[in-house]
């Protein structure tokens, strides 16, 4: 027996590794079913100073990033945008939660082929989209987007006000026939206020009726598996420079694309030599992430570059008047001094968010509004995560290039019109539109590297988001999408979360 390594005493009915969305939305989903749940996260619990950051300090200090590296495809080290903490990256995210299109799961028709159709449909997901939108309390409304799925009724809240100046934006484009409509926002009102994320909604609840154990700083290390490959027995973590053991009956893993994949391919033994769940060859495979770039629209007034998410548009969402194939969708972004995503600083604007000093970045922010572009890609499985000793590498070429390049280009040419329009004195023409793609670094929206699918030879997990092979180990975050939306991925994934916490309930 290896002296040096501490067993916890007590069994669990589940282990949820990671404390993201997912791994929150589950952990307090089944803690309040009355399961006995212990949660492992990495990271530390996050501040409100940090999670509230906002104006200068956003752009000159490099807060959202862990003190890791990841190697790039020419072999580079960089430090990815993520937070390890109670919550993950919800602590920094918008608060946008929209639902994948119901199109994106039968496959859609993309630049450079079809999409895979997911083994469910979009009928399985809604009631878990229902529960998953009052649970993080997403104010928004119905029936104006021209893409939106069915829905059973009206979103639990109302949309959130916005500043009169994007009021009279979106006014400029619904005279040019576009279709603005308020962006679907998790929000947590009364006193608290501010954007909603996984620990405030899920973690905290079930922490306070004594429902759950956390621990922070666990950095969990591998799984181990019983004679025969067929369960889990046990999970290896780090706390403090200590290696414990931990066992559960059910162990769900809920650590992001990049980390789940990474925890499974450590996870090697005589019964699994390639990492568990990998039999297959799947596993750190098909990794996605949706394209990104954000544009500069020239204010005429300033503003104080700390407005929130407002308004979204997928007029061409399935194409546009010259293809008929997907190219994506744009939304608005925050106050530039509020946004981390673009303080991560997009290739053609780090220079000047660099080297600007306080005053001319202020200026600015407070004369500009921010659009994103997003479009989803095909996954290749030549794109993946992969591990060469303890380092984690990165192989990653985004494809349907041209698709993303068409929206970016469209888009110039709509708020171009809105510019010119005599209505909208807000905004007005430029000579140029700064404009730049998201790096590598920001993983945020990251998915695909355990897909999930009904063959075990083709995908690592099946429909219900149990490890092929591997009974008592569960996936319950973006990694298991077969496909990339062209919307932010953090409803589905919530979504996604709680019905794994049901079939992991009925399990047990």
């Amino acid at each position: 027996m290896d002296t040096g390594l501490m067993i916890d005493d007590q069994e669990h009915d589940v282990i949820v590794i990671g404390a993201g969305a997912a791994g929150a939305s589950l952990a307090g989903e089944l803690a309040g079913a009355g399961k006995r749940v212990l949660v492992l996260e990495r990271g530390a619990t996050f501040g409100d100073g940090d999670q509230n950051l906002a104006g200068m300090e956003l752009f000159r200090r490099e807060r959202y990033h862990p003190p890791e590296s990841w190697f790039g495809p020419d072999g580079d080290p960089f430090r990815p945008q993520m937070v390890y903490a109670p919550g993950g990256n919800s602590k920094i995210w918008g608060g946008v939660l929209e639902r994948m299109r119901e199109e994106e799961f039968g496959g859609m028709a993309m630049q450079e082929g079809k999409a895979p159709e997911w083994p469910l449909g979009y009928g399985e997901l809604a009631p878990w989209y229902e529960r998953a939108e009052a649970l993080f309390r997403v104010h928004g409304r119905a029936g104006v987007d021209p893409t939106e799925p069915p829905r059973s009724g009206p979103f639990p809240f109302e949309p959130r006000p916005i500043a009169p100046f994007l009021e009279r934006l979106r006014e400029g484009l619904e005279r040019q026939g576009l279709h603005p409509y308020p962006l679907p926002l998790s929000w947590a009102d009364g006193a608290e206020g501010g954007t909603g994320d996984g620990e405030r909604f899920s973690l905290a609840p079930a922490l306070a009726k004594g429902r759950l154990r956390l621990f922070t700083g666990a950095r969990v290390t591998s799984l181990a598996v019983a004679p025969g490959g067929r369960r889990v027995e046990g999970v290896e973590a780090e706390i403090g420079g200590q290696r414990w053991l931990f066992r559960g009956h059910q162990v769900v893993v809920a650590a992001g694309a990049v980390n789940s994949a990474v925890l499974l391919l450590r996870s090697v033994s005589d019964a699994h030599p390639r990492g568990l769940g990998n039999d297959s060859d799947q596993v750190g495979r098909c990794l996605m992430k949706p394209q990104l770039s954000v544009i500069l629209q020239r204010a005429t007034e300033p503003n104080d570059g700390l407005y929130d998410r407002s308004f979204g548009l997928t007029d061409f969402y399935r194409g546009d008047r010259n293809v008929s194939y997907a190219l994506g969708s744009i939304q608005t972004g925050g106050g530039v001094l509020r946004d981390p995503l673009f303080a991560e600083s997009p290739p053609v604007l780090s220079l000047v968010s660099r080297l600007l000093p306080k005053t001319a970045l202020e200026w600015l922010a407070d004369r500009s509004i921010t659009w994103w572009a997003m479009s989803a890609v095909l996954p290749d499985p030549e794109n993946r995560v992969s591990l060469r000793g303890e380092r984690v590498h990165i192989d990653y070429l985004p494809n349907c290039r041209e698709a993303h390049d068409r929206l970016v280009y469209r888009w110039l040419g709509e708020i171009q019109k809105v510019d010119d329009d005599p209505l909208t004195p807000e905004v007005r023409r430029t000579v140029v539109y700064p404009r730049g793609e998201a790096p590598l670094a920001v993983m945020g929206h990251a998915c695909g590297t355990c897909r999930m699918g009904n063959d075990p030879a083709t995908s690592v997990v099946d429909p219900q988001g149990r490890c092929h092979g591997v009974e008592n180990l569960w996936i319950a975050d973006a990694s298991v999408f077969p496909s990339c939306p062209a919307v932010g991925p953090g409803l589905t994934v919530i979504a996604h979360a709680l019905r794994v916490a049901s079939l992991v309930g009925v399990a047990l």
